[in-house]
């Protein structure tokens, strides 16, 4: 027993220093290992044509709209169209009771026929007195009375000639017609119904609808920017920029319209302002009043940069930052950004053409962490 106590002594620390020395080794192994480089894949940027466009909350305006009213008074005899059928200019709406009218042109013809027989007389006697006056037969007083009733002769009869020429207009709106070609709406009035000349209320409503305006606001902010990216050559617009409808389903209207123009007036209010564009509309499938969107082509950028969405982060300011490869390092960049396009963002600065932006393996990015470019995707259009 004496000789076996210190045997297991010297076993029991041999196997401690064994221990002791396998830790050692392990430890002595980590730290010399290298953390083994993140595997990324990247798009490298390259500069584009990139159309700029925005979408607006639109309303359909008919392109031309007149309000039927009476211009003289009467009872309504007959109407001579039907409710939601086209219109053309000049076609009779409404016939108003002419009886009265055409009474007062039959009494203006008369007046006019007098003043024309007093005229004849008045000529002679003028003529007349004329040749007296020279043999001193007629006293210069008479001729002078025969000049002026002459002359107040010719001016009744002008007097009943205008007489004349307002009983037929009247006559003529009696007959109450189309002032516009397009769709009418319902009547608000029947046959039997009295109206007055120049009335407030509206008989019928008249829109033509092929083209058709579409009124959108933009805020003066935006238009500002746009003019001055314009002016300074980074835009290039054209000279009727196109617009795309979308309508309340959510389908595209088939026809493209053209903006026409661009209010020179902000609303004080709103900050906003006005622009219409011009829409064909052949099948007349917009109706005035409709709720749209607007697709507005605001112009070209020949030297746009675009980045994936995908690629963009937001830091704790909420700024946006991108990874970039440099010399195998993954480097973080902040980024001004623009507006979206067709799933990529417009970089206003942060980036350049020829930077390798990662988009695939973001999670197990970190600042100057080594990275391995595994696949190169091509930058989209």
């Amino acid at each position: 027993m004496k000789l076996a106590k210190p045997l297991l002594i010297l076993l029991l620390m041999a196997s401690v220093g064994w221990v002791a020395g396998c830790g050692n080794d392990t430890s002595s192994a980590a730290g010399q290992g290298e953390v083994p480089p993140v595997p990324v894949s990247v798009v490298t940027l390259a500069t584009t044509s990139a159309t700029l466009s925005t979408e607006l909350p639109a309303r359909a305006q008919a392109f031309r709209k007149a309000e039927v009213r009476p211009q003289v008074s009467g009872i309504i005899q007959q109407r001579l169209f039907t409710e939601g059928e086209r219109v053309e200019a000049g076609q009779p709406l409404y016939q108003i009771d002419p009886a009265r009218f055409e009474a007062a042109l039959q009494t203006a013809e008369a007046q006019l026929a007098r003043g024309q027989a007093n005229l004849v007389a008045a000529q002679a006697r003028e003529r007349r007195y004329s040749d007296l006056v020279a043999q001193k037969a007629v006293s210069q007083q008479d001729y002078d009375d025969a000049q002026a009733a002459f002359a107040q002769a010719k001016a009744e009869v002008a007097v009943a000639e205008a007489a004349l020429l307002t009983a037929r207009i009247d006559l003529e709106y009696s007959q109450v017609t189309a002032p516009i070609s397009g769709y009418i709406g319902k009547s608000s009035v029947t046959e039997g119904a009295l109206v007055s000349g120049q009335q407030a209320q509206i008989l019928a409503t008249i829109h033509q609808l092929d083209p058709l305006y579409v009124d959108m606001t933009q805020s003066s902010r935006h238009m500002l920017e746009l003019r001055q990216q314009v002016l300074s050559g980074t835009l290039a617009r054209e000279d009727a920029p196109k617009v795309t409808v979308i309508l309340e389903d959510g389908s595209e209207y088939e026809h493209a319209g053209e903006l026409q123009f661009s209010d020179m007036h902000i609303n004080a209010s709103t900050g906003s302002i006005m622009l219409r564009a011009l829409v064909p509309n052949p099948k007349g499938l917009l109706l005035p009043g409709a709720f749209v969107r607007v697709i507005l082509n605001e112009g070209v950028r020949d030297q746009a940069l675009l980045v994936p969405q995908r690629a963009v982060s937001r830091n704790r300011e909420g700024a946006a930052v991108a990874w970039v490869v440099e010399d195998g390092l993954a480097v973080l960049r902040p980024l001004v950004l623009g507006r979206s396009i067709g799933g990529q963002w417009l970089v206003e600065s942060g980036l350049q053409a020829g930077d390798q932006v990662i988009v695939e393996g973001l999670q197990r990015v970190t600042p100057d962490a080594r990275v391995n470019v595994t696949d190169v995707i091509q930058a989209e259009d």
